[in-house]
């Protein structure tokens, strides 16, 4: 056994908060003792593995503003970090003496980290480059951004063992940051399919107003404007000019997703949507949900026909993986990580991110109740072969196993150089 550490900004819901929680089980799994460290976890907003005591949380850092006057956010992350990684070495790494410190999303921390002395490795997970997902701005966006993307690649070459989640992201690694030789490991995320297996759905009526005669579309993601929501919204409205009356009766969209309160653009992007309902007269077709529980997502999961994903070049895409482990297709845009995850016309639809190409995919299931099942069935064939949990904690418990080799090689220097001396 041995002591790992996570450092993570914010544990609340989220694609890298599923993450670093499902890496951490992966370790458990393996006898090893897990504890995390971040800088925000309320627990009427996180999962239920930070809630419940499967593994131990310390908040670090809270009182530092998240933003000055509603600016600054980048720079106020950073400096988060920084001081939680700080506290870690000064108080926690030298008590605690981890093998592995596992840390993502703000590379800043890395060497602050290695300020503390101990022959622990450090192993930096990638989802995307931070510097590619900040808004473009004007002159002065730029000059604020410019030191907070040279630390980035700086940093970022200080980690032991850079993890990237796909092929996709690997590339966009490389265009990003061409200072750093050595090229990323990729490793695909996964799911804990045990919490599935042991969950029993709840009926539907439970969950969401909406009953089980209905065709059910579902979209899971954050309530944020790069996820292109609104797409999934516009595809619904396309589909009541090309499907007969009764077919249109019979649908229905199920929008859930992360809603953080203190998050302003989770409650702005929520009215708009709201909004956007009411512009497209499709408010009896629409259902939103604010941060379903795990239990609720099952259910979902579960009862829908399909799941639609709407995001363009997302890094990698963790739902798709849920739904085709519930052999549900996926109806996905045609770039970044889905690319890897869904295979056109097998286990779903790639598309392009039209309400036209989407609503035709949609139609296709509708009008098919067959090709439901089966690229459903083949989803879950994909899943099981390429994208299961047992791959991903094997793969992880052998990045673990080099790393403590590389330990071993270190300190039998050492030990030989204090022998000379």
């Amino acid at each position: 056994m041995v002591k790992i550490i996570f450092l993570h900004p914010d544990l609340g819901i989220g694609g890298a908060e599923r993450l670093v929680l499902d890496a951490a089980l992966a370790f458990k799994s393996k006898g090893h003792e897990v504890a995390f460290y971040t800088n925000h976890h309320d627990p009427t907003h996180c999962f239920a593995e930070t809630r419940n005591g499967t593994f131990p949380v310390t908040v670090v850092g809270d009182w530092i503003p998240r933003s000055i006057f509603g600016r600054f956010k980048a720079a106020c992350a950073y400096v988060r970090m920084v001081y939680a990684a700080a506290y870690l070495a000064w108080y926690v790494i030298p008590v605690e003496e981890p093998t592995l410190i596992f840390c993502d999303l703000i590379s800043l921390c890395i060497p602050f980290l290695k300020m503390a002395r101990g022959p622990f490795r450090i192993v930096f997970y990638c989802h995307h480059p931070d510097k590619l997902l900040t808004s473009e701005g004007g002159f002065l966006k730029k000059i604020y951004r410019a030191p907070l993307n040279w630390l980035e690649e700086l940093t970022t070459a200080r980690a032991d063992k850079v993890l990237v989640n796909s092929k996709y992201t690997a590339r966009v690694y490389q265009d990003a940051f061409q200072n750093i030789k050595d090229m990323p490991d990729i490793c695909y995320p996964s799911i804990n399919t045990d919490y599935f297996n042991t969950t029993v759905p709840k009926p539907l009526k439970e969950v969401v107003p909406v009953g089980l005669d209905k065709f059910i579309f579902l979209s899971i993601n954050r309530y944020e404007r790069k996820k292109n929501l609104q797409l999934a919204l516009k595809a619904l409205e396309y589909l009541k000019h090309a499907l007969s009356e009764s077919d249109w009766n019979r649908v229905h969209l199920i929008m859930a997703g992360g809603f953080d309160p203190i998050n302003l653009e989770n409650m702005e992007h929520y009215i708009e949507l709201t909004d956007l309902v009411a512009e497209l007269d499709i408010e009896d077709k629409v259902t939103f949900m604010k941060s379903p529980s795990d239990a609720e997502k099952v259910s979902l999961l579960y009862h829908c026909k399909a799941l639609i994903y709407t995001p363009s070049n997302e890094h990698f895409g963790i739902v798709p993986l849920e739904a085709m482990y519930y052999k549900k297709p996926v109806i996905a845009v045609n770039s970044g990580g889905p690319t890897e995850t869904i295979v056109n016309d097998v286990t779903g639809f790639l598309c392009e991110p039209t309400s036209e190409s989407f609503g035709r995919a949609m139609c296709k299931l509708i009008w098919a109740p067959e090709l439901v099942d089966k690229l459903g069935e083949a989803g879950r064939k994909r899943f099981e072969t390429k994208f299961s949990f047992d791959a991903f904690t094997d793969q992880l418990d052998g990045i673990l196993t080099r790393e403590r080799q590389i330990i071993s090689e270190v300190r039998a220097i050492e030990y030989e150089q204090r022998k000379k001396k």
